[in-house]
């Protein structure tokens, strides 16, 4: 009796250690979280382009494809990786980045340019022109994919780096619960807001008050000027997450000169008003910085993208289609 007694005592004991390592995780997976709240915003803001355009009916569908899609990449690619980086390859974190910083870059400048100069779209399917909705909807979501993942290696990064110094497993706990829980924020909210509209019709159509239906009117009015905002934020976003992680980069190899610039200038900004919005300036400084330099980036890299990168890659894959 006496050695089950101190069985139960000995599992006890063990499930408070337990209790106490998940507490743990989660306080440090919430607090990582936190840092990377500049990225993740950046995340929400830029999906919900990719199914703009879309039936209703297949909206959430292509979000819950991006979802998984983004799971599969934290948990599956970048989790693993940036354990084994930080652990046995630190010095390769910081030009990784840098590459995929200067590809978000690249993605929004070409949206800028295409904004601002005439060309030729007949090659872009219409959703009232024949063509394979199920193709331009796989097409989408691997293009979300993509962006993901590049804005999931910089949050997974941020989480890593404010992680306090600990073993290999708990590391690897708090990577997953943070990137699991932002996940689930970011494409939970994405899903709201390209719901919002068609919860805006059913309350303006089924609403018992006045002012249900009327806020119902508002929400579907409204929505088509929210969503094109959300386009300009997320390119915006695409442009500072993309510089900022650049001239970070740059600092991290030894060429922090830019970095100092920005950081002086937005300093000289936050202190040119009111103590009260000091702090606000210099931040908007910083990012509106990061933003044009990540802007002026993405030009010099369009060219490069279309005129030799792309030919070579058509190639490529080009010859490995003959060979299949």
């Amino acid at each position: 009796m006496s050695g089950l007694l101190a069985l139960l005592d000995d599992v006890a004991g063990i499930a408070k250690v337990a209790a106490a390592s998940v507490d743990d995780v989660a306080s440090q997976a919430a607090k990582a979280g936190a840092k990377a709240a500049g990225a993740v915003i950046d995340d929400a803001a830029v999906t919900p382009k990719y199914v703009h355009g879309f039936a209703p009916a297949r909206e959430l569908p292509i979000i819950w494809k991006i979802a998984r899609g983004s799971i599969r990449n934290k948990m599956l690619i970048l989790l693993p990786a940036a354990l084994i980086l930080a652990n046995f390859a630190p010095w390769l974190i910081a030009p990784l980045l840098m590459l995929g910083g200067a590809y978000l870059c690249f993605e929004g400048a070409e949206k800028v340019y295409h904004a601002l100069v005439p060309h030729d779209t007949s090659h872009v399917f219409k959703e009232d022109e024949p063509g394979d909705p199920l193709h331009l909807e796989e097409e989408k979501a691997a293009g979300a994919i993509k962006t993901d993942f590049i804005l999931s290696a910089e949050i997974m990064t941020i989480i890593l780096a404010a992680i306090p110094e600990s073993d290999f497993w708990m590391e690897a706990a708090t990577l997953a619960m943070a990137g699991i829980g932002i996940t689930v924020a970011v494409y939970g909210s994405v899903a709201l807001i390209v719901k919002a509209d068609d919860f805006g019709l059913f309350i303006a159509e089924r609403g018992r008050l006045g002012l249900t239906r009327a806020l119902g009117r508002g929400l579907v009015r409204g929505m088509p000027g929210f969503m094109h905002l959300l386009t300009v934020v997320g390119t915006a976003a695409m442009l500072w997450v993309g510089g900022s992680i650049v001239i970070h980069g740059m600092e991290e190899l030894g060429f922090g000169w830019l970095g100092h610039h920005i950081h002086d200038w937005a300093y000289a900004l936050g202190h040119a008003v009111p103590q009260g919005w000091t702090a606000a300036v210099e931040w908007l400084s910083k990012a509106a910085l990061d933003g044009v330099f990540g802007l002026a980036l993405g030009f010099l890299l369009i060219p490069l993208a279309t005129r030799v990168m792309a030919p070579v890659l058509s190639v490529f894959t080009k010859s490995r289609g003959q060979r299949n």
